[in-house]
């Protein structure tokens, strides 16, 4: 298992991701992140950005993106999308062709509640879009990142992985139910044990990764196939539609959102550390699995054992080089 302990990081639930890049100076620097024209994303790109970070936002709509990011000086915006495996080695063979290192990489982009669709390998898309166009991204960029000579890779999952391990005997929804919420789960179990198994393969080389809750924060594109009526059930927004703030119950801004992410691929609070999982700007504290099954929305705290558990980690590695469209 992880040293999954927290260390008293002095932040907490309601820290901005301006508060957690405040007084670093990131000016040479290169950060990739995905999903960073949109939500929690966004917000990460514009704190990398005002740290001096040179930022780009890999999409797959360029104009779109470019309306978002506007006000963000100097992002750039370079086409890919997860889910086309041609995309995204095309992504990555411009980038390291361009001579720079990677310094920071943060995996933010996903889906989440939809209804069943396929990519065009027949990969059902949670996982798809989620764990596999991300695993794929980060190994192509392998070169890049090692010649950072200190690099972090930043896994965004969620609080839904507590109560939904991976089927490794069926990943695709082939031969069970398909269920939105147990596809959605699997996937950020997938994101919070590839990035123990990449911090596991990659130390040696000064590459260390983290994964992390950044909370609920409702208007993403996440939310956008939960009705309105199930949100308000579920106390997350209002009798007026407005997303309910209270970040003591998990329920943040995308401000909020954004700041473990940050946290996990700046501060140097870790340094020497890896293939941890984060929430509130701390590493997260390791919960039974009885504890972790029973949770729900805004009582989510801690990781789930099936999700640092390092064989699940290694067996999904596998999986993933199996499933790539050709090997790494």
């Amino acid at each position: 298992m992880t040293q999954q302990t927290p260390i008293g990081s002095g932040f907490g639930a309601s820290t901005t991701a301006s508060e957690i890049i405040r007084g670093y100076d990131l000016r040479g620097k290169v950060a990739i992140v995905t999903g960073g024209s949109s939500g929690i994303g966004l917000e990460t790109t514009r704190a990398l950005r005002s740290a001096g970070a040179r930022v780009i936002v890999p999409a797959r709509d360029h104009d779109k993106a470019a309306s978002a990011l506007e006000g963000i000086d100097g992002v750039e915006i370079e086409a890919m999308d997860l889910i086309d495996p041609a995309s995204i080695d095309a992504f990555a063979e411009r980038f390291l062709a361009s001579g720079l290192p990677l310094h920071i990489l943060v995996n933010c982009a996903g889906i989440g509640s939809a209804p069943l669709a396929r990519d065009s390998r027949g990969y059902e898309l949670h996982f798809a879009t989620n764990h596999l166009g991300h695993f794929q991204l980060t190994m192509r960029l392998w070169p890049a990142l090692r010649q950072a000579n200190g690099a972090r890779v930043v896994a965004v999952s969620a609080w839904a992985h507590s109560r939904w391990p991976i089927v490794f005997e069926d990943p695709n929804f082939e031969r069970r139910a398909y269920d939105p919420q147990s596809a959605y789960g699997q996937s950020k179990t997938a994101n919070i044990l590839f990035a123990l198994a990449l911090d596991e393969r990659g130390k040696a080389d000064g590459i260390r990764a983290f994964s992390l809750h950044p909370g609920t924060i409702v208007g993403t594109a996440l939310s956008k196939h939960i009705p309105p009526a199930i949100l308000r059930v579920m106390g997350l927004i209002d009798e007026d539609g407005k997303p309910i703030i209270d970040p003591a119950k998990n329920m943040k801004t995308a401000e909020q959102g954004a700041a473990t992410g940050v946290w996990c691929a700046t501060s140097s609070q870790l340094d020497g550390m890896g293939g941890v999982y984060c929430q509130n700007c701390d590493i997260a504290p390791l919960v039974s699995a009885e504890i972790a099954t029973n949770q729900f929305g805004s009582l989510a705290r801690g990781v789930a054992p099936h999700a640092v558990d390092p064989h699940a980690a290694d067996r999904l590695w596998h999986l993933s080089e199996q499933l790539l469209p050709h090997p790494l």
